[in-house]
């Protein structure tokens, strides 16, 4: 490389998943740069509710990741303290028919084969967990490894504790390539960067950055929408939503899906969820989708029906077309690294990508097989 190197990596994208690979690559000696066009959490992190889930997610390359990322995440829960908001408050799925119980507890079945602690609640026992729950419920699994985090704040805090350069404001233009066709670096509208390593960490628009690179990948918006009550006393004790939410988050559907999500928040809001639709990056307001939202969350917690909603804002996840994120080196450009298409994951799943980032860029064997994760493993009619 002719020009002198600015740093070891440049990650592009200062969300949650960005600031993640930025503090494991600092804390595996790299020198990094961070940067954005925008603020920090300025995407699909601020519109995010904070949740690190593994309730779901069904055994296989995902959960795996996500219980990764909770290890991780629990300590840097204790490492930041409060200023995050973490709070391990674990989640209640509830089936609101003897049919949908049989099939939530099927699902928990596999996933506590892979690790996962979930336990059965009998119907006669879930006001024990949430006393404010509407009757005449089948039942529920309660599941203690589900926490949260305030996103903005975790994604800043960690973007701080990486020690990385910060250079928000500043747009990539360009992946910059050697004759060789390897990375070595990245152009933005203030000036390069030179580095031998680029990390794809743009969320959302992560196949935008991909194609300046020269590579396709099949990220897309998916839009989602959020209502924020007035702040309450405490009585949404943990992350509680309906267990068809796991069906919509799996479904290859365009069009508009809700299912009902609940949960408190340190600061006394609650927040509602969820509804999913591939719109492009159309930033409408929907009022079916928040009516929706408003009544299923009535549904599960009818105390809500005389609570103000006092806004709603919307974001877009990273879908990817087998909802699986893209992690690890790209065999098609030398130096360029992918670590986007979380979907609505990728609050949960940032501190474990951000860590096998970092152990793939220091040469450590990986702790999971990033093979389900390749960035490369797309079919060109699916890009």
């Amino acid at each position: 490389m002719s020009k002198r190197l600015t740093c070891d990596v440049v990650v592009v994208g200062a969300g949650m998943v960005g600031s993640a690979c930025a503090l494991y690559a600092a804390r595996a000696g790299l020198d990094v740069t961070l940067v954005d066009r925008g603020p920090v959490a300025g995407g699909t992190t601020g519109a995010g509710e904070g949740n690190l889930l593994v309730s779901d997610k069904e055994p296989g390359p995902e959960l795996d990741l996500a219980l990764l990322s909770g290890r991780l995440w629990s300590g840097l829960g204790e490492e930041l303290g409060t200023v995050v908001e973490y709070e391990a408050k674990g989640g209640v799925v509830v089936a609101s028919t003897p049919d949908g119980l049989t099939a939530l507890e099927t699902f928990a079945a596999g996933q506590r084969k892979a690790g996962v602690s979930a336990v059965p609640v009998a119907a006669d026992r879930l006001h024990d967990l949430e006393p404010h729950l509407a009757p005449g419920l089948a039942g529920a699994v309660h599941y203690p490894q589900d926490t949260q985090v305030m996103p903005a704040l975790a994604a800043a805090h960690l973007a701080r504790a990486s020690g990385a350069r910060l250079l928000t404001g500043r747009t990539v233009t360009e992946v910059l390539r050697a004759a060789d066709g390897s990375v070595r670096g990245a152009r933005t509208d203030r000036g390069d960067l030179h580095a031998p390593v680029v990390v794809n960490a743009a969320g959302t628009w992560g196949s935008a950055v991909a194609a300046l690179a020269g590579v396709r990948l099949p990220v897309l918006p998916r839009r989602g929408f959020v209502l924020v009550t007035e702040p309450l006393p405490l009585r949404v004790r943990h992350k509680v939503y309906a267990a068809d939410y796991v069906a919509d988050v799996a479904s290859d559907s365009a069009a508009l899906q809700t299912s009902p999500v609940v949960e408190g928040t340190a600061a006394g809001p609650v927040l509602i969820g969820a509804s999913r639709e591939r719109v492009g990056f159309d930033r409408s307001f929907s009022l079916p989708a928040v009516r929706a939202l408003a009544a299923g969350a009535i549904r599960l917690f009818p105390f809500l029906a005389d609570v103000r909603a006092l806004r709603a804002y919307l974001g877009f996840r990273p879908y990817m077309p087998d909802h699986l994120p893209a992690i690890g080196p790209d065999p098609r450009v030398p130096g360029l690294f992918h670590a986007c298409g979380h979907e609505g994951a990728g609050i949960g799943l940032a501190a474990g990508t951000g860590h096998l980032i970092a152990q793939v860029l220091a040469g450590v064997t990986p702790d999971l097989d990033l093979t389900p994760f390749r960035p490369d493993r797309f079919p060109p009619e699916a890009v």
